[in-house]
């Protein structure tokens, strides 16, 4: 498209790999496949060695264990596919721990619910252990909480998944590795005239109604679940490739140019999170500052412990406080990263004596830039 700059895995700083089911497992054997997954963690490999941050999102804990659990009919009760899950969940990891660690890379599970990413403290937890562990040079692997899940088990909640873990870490490109090559007009599958996009610039309506019924068998994914995908993550400022993964080193396969849908991310889409905190947050307390801490904040610096002089009000972690200057003027809105009872303790200390004040050893910032949003 002319004057449209198009993505390129070759761009990529922080990338999510989402995986559905059908491509982890064999139906027919109901067991990894496990030649597959070697060729996807060679790929991973390559993209770490050249610096890049990937995290994988897994589908295949329930398709894995129904032959097991002899589970074999199509449609399965909630208390079975969570019994399912608790069950296939370790055949998962352990599959992706071989395929990774014969790369020399070190697998990390987490399990998640789409709560686990809405509600503030519990999106604060993962992310601040998702990127501790991307920092560790560990290859996290996260799939839904469906052994505990309940309305989360449904119809393509790890597409959303994997676009809400795209925005809670800030990657710049989500991959979504499917049976299909990207988003065509009409479904390719009955429509012979149906024409492949390989750019879309916009989600419009009439993108969205582009949206089929999801495939048969045990991928619970489709083209309407990648659509919202798609629309979480360009909002987030996040590009979104849809591509086919069921051929050899499928994501050195899109580096190379193989063919794919990009959907841009949506202009100022990393700022929209911070027009939500200074728009749409009530704060629920204040933390005062110093005028060297002022001054930190308006050149774009995390706010410290050292520099807060009071605190006010009663909060949690993860809520939504107001940060004055010395003159009782509003500066920022912010996140707290402590509660008040916390912030009043380490409040106007090094960042380094958190863990002796408090026993244990927190962020560094009391409210880091990327959850401030500057007032004024």
């Amino acid at each position: 498209m002319t004057g449209v700059l198009i993505p390129g895995l070759v761009q990529a700083q922080r990338l999510v790999v989402k995986i559905g089911s059908a491509l982890v497992v064999d139906q027919d054997q109901a067991a990894p496949r496990a030649a597959w997954l070697s060729g996807v963690a060679k790929d991973i490999a390559a993209l770490r060695a050249r610096g890049v941050d990937v995290i994988v999102v897994s589908s295949g804990a329930i398709a894995l264990a129904r032959r097991t659990l002899r589970l074999t009919r199509k449609k399965l009760r909630l208390e079975e596919k969570q019994a399912a899950a608790a069950v296939g969940q370790i055949r998962l990891a352990q599959a992706w721990t071989q395929a990774l660690s014969e790369q020399g890379l070190t697998a990390a599970q987490l399990l998640l619910t789409l709560d686990d990413t809405e509600d503030r403290r519990r999106y604060l937890n993962a992310r601040a252990t998702l990127n501790t562990l991307l920092g560790l040079d560990c290859i996290p692997v996260i799939n839904e909480n469906d052994t505990v899940a309940t309305t989360e088990i449904r119809f393509g909640d790890n597409d959303r998944l994997a676009a809400r873990v795209a925005e809670m870490v800030q990657a710049d490109q989500l991959i979504l590795l499917s049976d299909i090559d990207g988003l065509y007009t009409a479904d390719p599958r009955r429509d012979p005239a149906a024409e492949h996009l390989p750019v879309v610039p916009v989600l419009t309506p009439e993108i969205e109604a582009m949206g089929g019924e999801p495939p048969p068998g045990y991928s619970s994914g489709g083209m309407r679940t990648k659509l919202v995908a798609a629309r979480i993550a360009t909002q987030a400022g996040c590009a979104m490739a849809i591509t086919r993964g069921d051929v050899e080193r499928p994501l050195t396969v899109l580096e190379a140019g193989g063919r794919c849908t990009w959907f841009l991310p949506a202009p100022e889409g990393r700022s929209a999170r911070k027009r939500w905190i200074a728009g749409s947050l009530s704060p629920m307390g204040t933390l005062r500052v110093d005028a060297g801490a002022a001054r930190a904040l308006a050149a774009g610096r995390s706010l410290l412990p050292a520099g807060v002089r009071a605190v006010e009000g009663l909060f949690e972690r993860g809520d939504p406080v107001m940060v004055v200057g010395p003159d009782g003027g509003a500066v920022a809105r912010g996140l707290s990263a402590y509660a008040s009872a916390d912030a009043e303790r380490i409040a106007g200390n090094r960042s380094d004596r958190i863990e002796e004040i408090l026993g244990w050893r927190g962020r560094d910032e009391m409210i880091h830039r990327d959850d401030l949003v500057l007032l004024g």
